[in-house]
């Protein structure tokens, strides 16, 4: 079994100013500085229009449930890697690496008059049996206010 999230964030400027945010290595850091990550690493490659983000934190595990907790320790490893295809659309991969499981999917970019919408759109896969599904839902949630920390740093950043 598995989870779908679509989510969208919505800002208050051209595509163009908003793919030079998701270049910024300060915003990726930002981000995590907000959701408060015990470390994180962040890399950004640009070529032409094509662009690869790998961010690598580590999050403690105290507003995790007990039943996850037990899978996943006191700290949690997470990797996110964009492979940006074109200035608009990129697959996103999230794994935790040693655990069961993983998210893929996609983020696109629309512009229309001066707003630009940033859309994710992931499927989340553990494969535990009995807990998996209630950890997909878990994961779910936390990944929906990972983006809603985005999008207030995004707004913050772009307001600069």
């Amino acid at each position: 079994m598995s989870r779908r999230l679509h989510h969208q964030m919505t800002y208050d400027a051209p595509l163009a100013r908003v793919v030079e945010m998701l270049a910024d290595p300060r915003f990726r850091e930002a981000v995590c500085e907000y959701q408060r990550v015990l470390r994180s690493d962040v890399e950004i490659d640009r070529s032409g229009d094509t662009m690869t983000v790998i961010i690598e934190q580590v999050q403690h595990t105290e507003r995790i449930p007990s039943f996850a907790k037990k899978f996943v320790g006191d700290e949690i490893d997470i990797v996110q890697r964009e492979e940006w295809s074109s200035p608009d659309t990129a697959e996103l991969h999230v794994t935790i690496p040693g655990k069961p499981g993983h998210m893929d999917g996609t983020i696109t970019l629309v512009e229309t008059d001066g707003t630009t919408v940033e859309t994710v759109d992931v499927e989340i896969k553990v494969n535990l049996p009995l807990v998996g599904g209630r950890i997909e839902g878990l994961v779910s949630d936390l990944l929906r206010k990972a983006l809603v920390a985005e999008e207030r740093v995004g707004h913050d950043y772009l307001s600069t």
